[in-house]
């Protein structure tokens, strides 16, 4: 059987399986495509159809043709399967403990959108709810000048961010706390990076198994998805240096943002999902949204 061959099954099996998608690919086909490469041990930039009549052995093609079983059956993200994620070409470690990362700031800091927020005075960086890690490695990676904590309420996420800055070699400028919200992450903070649990209750409630082989704790933000967001635009403020920015993912819930905080002045981002997904707000804006709601 040829490379081309297999791939074309895979991709029915997983077709005809109705998993639902997401964690790093979009499809069945690039699915199939990503799960077979990374079984036959060939990097995953391989243009498979220049090597599509590549001949399998029937080791290989038995390997595979489980791993696509697995998938079916379990109905886990790929990537933990795999082990592995990738975000803007970086490879993480992943695993049961923490959601699979698929944050759009990652691809912010890669494509310098927030840079223009940034100053020489920028030195602390706090990725909140950091999971496995990778955003506070991206950072680090982006802005070689600046000191990054990495924060989460998990202590199982930890272990795995962990894992990850010391794969990527940035013990050293990359340190990791224990903390619920901003409690023990007291700052203060020249730049906040946050992808909270913001998913409401009815979504969640509607997730496909495949979101809920993730960490609930990770997800989950309450009736309106705000609840962790609540917290953190009012706390933030006392722990941001002077001309900070929060740098906040809220997926698809912009409708429900907005109903929770109408009076507050924030600027949208735009990355691969549209402008609705992440936003940027001052420390400035968050003080006059406070003295707005003082009774």
């Amino acid at each position: 059987m040829t490379v081309q061959e297999l791939l074309a099954e895979s991709t029915a099996r997983l077709e005809a399986a109705s998993l639902a998608y997401g964690h790093g690919t979009t499809g069945p086909r690039d699915e199939a495509a990503w799960l077979m490469l990374w079984q036959l041990g060939w990097p995953l930039d391989t243009h498979l159809e220049t090597t599509g009549a590549h001949e399998l052995d029937s080791h290989q093609i038995q390997q595979v043709r489980q791993l696509i079983e697995r998938r079916i059956l379990t109905r886990q993200p790929a990537a933990y399967l795999t082990r592995e994620a990738w975000l803007q070409g970086v490879a993480f470690y992943v695993d049961e403990r923490t959601i699979v990362p698929r944050s759009f700031i990652a691809e912010l800091i890669a494509d310098g959108s927030i840079d223009p927020w940034l100053s020489d005075a920028t030195h602390q960086v706090l990725d909140l709810c950091t999971g496995n890690g990778s955003l506070a490695v991206l950072a680090a990676m982006a802005w070689p000048d600046i000191a990054v904590t990495g924060a989460d309420l998990s202590t199982d996420a930890l272990d795995v961010a962990r894992i990850n800055i010391e794969r990527h070699g940035l013990s050293e400028r990359v340190r990791l706390v224990q903390s619920d919200g901003l409690d023990a992450c007291h700052g203060p903070w020249d730049l906040i990076l946050c992808n909270p649990p913001y998913v409401n209750s009815a979504s969640m409630a509607a997730l496909p198994a495949e979101y809920r082989a993730e960490p609930e704790l990770a997800l989950a933000g309450g009736n309106d998805g705000m609840d962790f967001v609540r917290r953190l635009l009012r706390e933030a403020p006392a722990r941001m240096t002077a001309l900070a920015v929060l740098v906040l993912e809220i997926g698809n819930e912009r409708a429900h943002f907005e109903a929770a905080f109408p009076m507050l002045e924030v600027v949208w981002l735009s990355c691969s999902a549209g402008e609705d997904q992440v936003l940027l707000v001052t420390r400035e804006s968050l003080l006059v949204q406070a003295e707005a709601m003082r009774p």
